[in-house]
């Protein structure tokens, strides 16, 4: 007889996987709170100068703000324990979060090179340069402080959106301090918005691999960095195993990958050994954490309805 086997364990089965050490929720709280701090400073110092420049570029920085409490949030949901409903818990709101951030980059981008396409055709505009450098040098400590706070959570889509958002600005504020000293070194009103199109150019071309990225994973893409035909091939040499089929591996969240497949064994018998070295094997070579395997003998009397490669 066939044997199935849930093959996940789900109160005990690798939980160190599905979360980043201490949730980064420190970073996330020491980042939103740096940022804030920020705004409020440019916010104040663009109405005292009355700079629209420096006023729009708060309003831009509120939006990273929103885009690490978005993450921020992800992470939190993430944690969740499963329920009869959702019995995945929330892990996907992760991929959610990271195709929000990504498009609100995009956005945020977009903001940029319209502005900056503006004030190109309208031959540039001239900068108080000292405010400007003043603020922008507050502004890169800030993004690049953050920035740090995720490097090594880079590994995850959803802190790797964040660490990307954060070192973006920084990017953008030290070109704006480049094109403000060399604007007021040789008194080309150009410069500043031509920076800014090159910056937005360079933000844009990492922002699509990572919308790419996220978006595969919403619609259960294999993960990148995972060959699935390794995977099948690795499956297929299995002691007893003559074919595999039903092979599917898809992301839970930006931190676990799963796996369902159908094994067909005709001269064995039901084998828990077996299906724990599977497991450790996928979980050690593969990454995939999480595997459920159904073992069949073949039976031609009761073939596999699920076992020609297009049907899913």
């Amino acid at each position: 007889m066939p044997h199935d086997d849930a093959g996940h364990g789900h109160h005990h089965h690798h939980h160190h996987h599905h979360r980043a050490p201490d949730d980064h929720g420190r970073a996330f709280a020491i980042g939103v709170a740096l940022n804030l701090g920020y705004v409020a400073v440019e916010a104040m110092a663009g109405v005292l100068v009355g700079s629209l420049a420096l006023l729009a570029d708060a309003g831009h920085n509120l939006s990273d703000v929103l885009g690490l409490l978005l993450a921020w949030g992800a992470a939190s949901l993430a944690r969740r324990a499963p329920t009869v409903r959702r019995t995945y818990g929330l892990r996907r709101a992760s991929v959610l979060a990271a195709l929000a951030n990504g498009a609100l980059l995009l956005v945020a981008t977009g903001a940029i090179a319209w502005e900056a396409t503006r004030r190109l055709l309208a031959g540039g505009a001239a900068i108080e340069t000292d405010l400007v450098l003043w603020v922008a040098a507050i502004g890169i400590a800030v993004n690049l402080g953050t920035a740090l706070l995720f490097l090594r959570g880079r590994a995850d889509l959803n802190i790797r959106a964040a660490f990307l958002h954060m070192l973006a600005d920084a990017a953008v504020t030290a070109g704006v301090i480049v094109a403000a000293l060399a604007q007021a070194a040789t008194g080309w009103l150009w410069l500043d918005p031509v920076t800014s199109l090159v910056i937005a150019s360079v933000i844009l071309a990492g922002t699509w691999g990572l919308l790419r990225e996220a978006f595969d994973l919403a619609l259960d893409a294999v993960p990148a960095g995972i060959d699935p035909a390794a995977v099948q091939a690795w499956l297929a040499a299995r002691p007893g195993v003559v074919e595999v089929h039903d092979l599917h591996i898809w992301a839970l969240g930006t931190r676990e990958t799963a796996l369902t497949v159908h094994l067909v064994r005709p001269e064995a018998m039901p084998d828990d050994g077996f299906l724990h070295a599977i497991r450790e094997g996928l979980a050690h070579r593969f990454g995939i954490g999480h595997a459920t395997v159904q073992v069949e003998r073949g039976d031609p009397a009761h073939p596999c309805p699920l076992a020609p490669a297009e049907v899913v």
